[in-house]
């Protein structure tokens, strides 16, 4: 308890030292409601079921929920979140309930003029409850009278107390509430944990030598019986088999050889530099461990379930975007073409259509509440908003001279804004090279005037690419000197920051729950940095096999997350793109193949389904089972 109250002491403190006067007033209001209660079950249900419902204080009732809904659920959470929904629309029905019991019809009145419009946003599981003022006896219809019935209003209150339990005994109460009762905890945790993953690595090591001299005992007495010889070859980095160079590749080979035991002690001298070279990765840190140096052909080809390829463009793919609600795709390419079109056969083509800019583009970014609105950024420093519906443009808008150059466009998944990334230009090799300075620019999505630049310093290095949080209240920003920038939407300011990679960052996103940030690097190496401790890397994969340097001579390299957040998809400069499984061990999968490096990849908002443009023209959208 002491931990909170100076936790509170010190957001007390920063809130008049900033001189956020309103703000003050409506943390001092939140404080005063006591809806944190010290994170005590029983306090918080007796003030629901004593208090709030009872006094029909319906304003702080719900205001329960949104803090509920902000501290300790994510919509990415999609069972917790779920489940608190579904809890909210339980409480409500009790909060009417009660009222009907109590003979307030009133308040019942009352309450679906304030919460009408929230309420029909859940139509099918509210309709019938509008209905429930104007009914005589409504205990005893059968579709109600389940809600006046002791049992269901008992199940309710264990349902509630059952979940709160959950979430304030479990790992979801925020940093600032642990600081005391963690902090050993967390540093015993580590100590095993690493401990743990050492012993792993060095029996998981041992293991393979095993299995390769068994395999290769299996393979001799078979040779030696049948006459024929069916050698494993097992190379090294930096060795040679057939002319073809490979790096820790297993590979059955057919070939005929006449030193069957000679190519056994080379086998065997290979497996054992491997295991000395893992035993020597499980001494280094966690983050380090994590990075498994991969060839392409270590990774198994994804299960397709289909596969649809679009053939429209007519040079090298520089964007595709899945719409928001995932129906529609989004696809440009360097000769400055845009064309917008659909997968599946069963969704209606009314929006598809081609659109010409004059210039390369370099950036696509879709409306996230619908498919209305497409924003298109280009290399001259054009920005267009193609309405969908009407087929048009609706409006044609230009960086300022001195940052000719769109590198990035981001919608607001909340309010009708949107950030464009734009860059001076200047000669150079490599595409980071040929970028000068950055300009973050706001603009307003109805009158498609600029709002703000976000402040960003003196002479600062190029922003190359953006991310929104899901309410839209924060912006994350990589730029071409390793860093990433966090800025508070609301005030126009920029909250925080670190250096991320040594060289330009080329990508970057939220996590899944939002308590991460993920980046990829022009090094080729890909980060996910923790929100709650900044600075510390969670999770690591070395991508330079598919993303190497020189790719980025062309074009930056991007990532993308799934629905789900556990599988992050690469471009590559390879005829396939990796996908590797976040925050597993699993190994990763391989995409299939296009004819020429993959230079844009995307995720559908809900399901399995990728999609990858090419520098072949073409444009694939799979369905992996």
């Amino acid at each position: 308890m002491e931990n909170v109250q100076y936790a509170e002491e010190l957001v007390r403190e920063f809130l008049v030292f900033r001189g956020f006067t309103n703000t003050l007033q409506a943390y001092e209001a939140e404080l005063s409601t006591e809806i944190g209660r010290n994170f005590e079950v029983d306090k918080i249900l007796d003030l629901v079921f004593s208090v709030y419902i009872p006094k029909y204080q319906l304003d702080r009732l719900l205001s329960i929920f949104s803090f509920l809904k902000q501290c300790f659920t994510s919509p990415a959470d999609t069972v917790l979140y779920t489940a608190l929904l579904k809890l909210e629309q339980s409480v409500l029905r009790y909060y009417v309930v009660n009222a009907l019991k109590s003979g307030r019809q009133e308040k019942v009145v009352e309450f679906f003029s304030a919460s009408g419009s929230y309420l029909m946003q859940k139509r099918e599981d509210w309709i019938a409850w509008f209905a429930i003022p104007y009914i005589k006896n409504p205990s005893l219809d059968p579709q109600f009278r389940m809600y006046f019935s002791k049992e269901w209003s008992d199940t309710l209150v264990l349902s509630f107390r059952n979940f709160l339990s959950g979430i304030f005994n479990g790992t979801r109460i925020p940093a600032l509430m642990k600081i005391s009762t963690e902090k050993n905890m967390i540093k015993c945790l580590k100590s095993d944990i690493k401990q743990l993953n050492n012993k792993l690595s060095e029996l998981q090591a041992l293991l393979e030598v095993k299995e390769v001299e068994l395999s290769l005992l299996r393979r001799n007495d078979h040779s030696i019986n049948s006459g024929h010889k069916n050698l494993l070859k097992i190379t090294t980095a930096g060795s040679s088999v057939g002319g073809q160079a490979f790096s820790g590749v297993y590979e059955e080979s057919s070939t005929s050889s006449t030193t069957v035991q000679g190519v056994n002690s080379q086998t065997l001298s290979s497996a054992k530099s491997r295991a000395e070279k893992l035993c020597d990765s499980s001494r280094m840190s966690n983050a380090e461990n994590e990075q498994i140096l991969v060839t392409e052909e270590d990774f198994p080809e994804v299960k397709v379930d289909f596969q649809e390829t679009f053939l429209g463009h007519n040079s090298s793919i520089s964007s595709c975007r899945f719409s928001a609600s995932g129906s529609n795709i989004a696809s440009s390419s360097t000769d400055g073409t845009v064309r917008i079109w659909t997968y599946d056969s069963s969704t209606p083509s009314s929006k598809n259509a081609t659109i010409y800019c004059g210039a390369e583009v370099s950036a696509l970014s879709w409306e996230c509440r619908s498919d209305r609105l497409l924003l298109i950024g280009t290399a001259n420093g054009g920005i267009k908003a193609w309405n969908a519906d009407a087929k048009r443009v609706v409006c044609d808008l230009s960086t300022s001279k001195d940052f000719p150059s769109v590198l990035d466009l981001k919608c607001s998944p909340v309010d009708p804004v949107f950030v464009s990334a734009a860059a001076s230009r200047r000669h150079g090799s490599t595409i980071f090279d040929r970028t000068g300075f950055a300009s973050l620019t706001v603009w307003h999505m109805k009158t498609w005037k600029p709002l703000t630049v976000l402040p960003l310093g003196e002479d600062p290095p190029a922003i190359t690419s953006l991310c929104f949080n899901h309410n839209g209240k924060i912006l994350a920003a990589s730029a071409t000197d390793g860093m990433i920038h966090m800025f508070d939407m609301s005030a126009g300011l920029q909250i925080t920051g670190w250096p991320a990679h040594d060289s330009p960052v080329s990508s970057v996103l939220f996590g899944p729950a939002e308590t991460s940030i993920f980046s990829l690097g022009s090094d080729g190496k890909i980060f996910e940095w923790s929100l709650h401790n900044q600075g510390q890397i969670i999770w690591s994969r070395d991508c330079s096999r598919f993303c190497n340097p020189e790719s980025f001579n062309k074009r930056m390299h991007e990532v993308a997350l799934d629905s789900n957040g556990k599988r992050l998809l690469a471009t590559s400069g390879l005829v396939r793109a990796p996908i590797y499984q976040v925050q597993g061990h699993e190994r990763g999968l391989r995409t299939l193949p296009h004819t020429a490096p993959i230079t844009s990849v995307d995720w559908h908002p809900t399901r399995s389904i990728y999609v990858t443009g090419s520098e072949d023209h073409s444009v694939r959208v799979t369905s992996i089972l």
